[in-house]
């Protein structure tokens, strides 16, 4: 049994900047992320012994935005992929009979069968 039926005739749309998109990502998200820890990396190096309340506030600032960078990044594979899946080939359903369907001369039909 075959799901999935290509419609005859399609021609594929060239990959675009989707796939450079989707080929970077694993980049962008080791640089990005490593990028945004480094406050919190530095302010450990640099701060006090006794500047506990700085080290936490640093923390959480730089865990919100790694989190908010992944969610971007997420959303940008998720938009990214869904232009892929569009530009590929296109797929037609099954055909079923209608009904009831008009005809060119604007008469009803029902069952297939004109009145």
């Amino acid at each position: 049994m075959n799901f999935f039926n290509r419609l005859p005739g399609f021609t594929r749309t060239p990959p675009g900047k989707e796939r450079m998109v989707l080929r970077n990502l694993p980049k962008w998200w080791l640089l990005g992320s490593l990028g945004l820890a480094s406050p919190a990396l530095l302010v450990r190096f640099f701060a006090a012994e006794n500047d506990a309340h700085l080290i936490m506030t640093t923390d959480i600032y730089v865990a919100s935005l790694v989190i908010l960078y992944w969610t971007v990044l997420l959303t940008v594979a998720i938009a990214a992929f869904i232009i892929v899946v569009m530009k590929g080939p296109a797929y037609v359903a099954d055909a079923y009979p209608l009904i009831e369907a008009e005809t060119l001369d604007g008469k009803a039909q029902a069952n297939g069968h004109g009145h």
